[in-house]
């Protein structure tokens, strides 16, 4: 996507959703977070031999909420 003179990439993968237990597109929130199309649930990706995205925890909910903010701000 481009926009004047600035091109954005928006990282977006198939799989299957933790949340909601869809095969559905997710897109990246930040790196290695995804947000599910289908339920908006937000998920991490796991590699270790093939590609799994399992639900967040509190301590992820945390860092992500900071990413976010800090991002906002540049």
């Amino acid at each position: 996507m481009t926009f004047g003179k600035t091109t954005w990439h928006v990282d977006t993968v198939q799989g299957q959703c933790p949340e909601c237990d869809e095969q559905t597109l997710l897109i990246a929130v930040v790196e290695d977070f995804y947000r599910c199309t289908s339920c908006g649930a937000d998920t991490k990706q796991y590699v270790n031999g093939h590609i799994k995205y399992l639900k967040i925890n509190d301590e992820d909910k945390k860092w992500l909420k900071r990413k976010r903010s800090a991002s906002t701000r540049s």
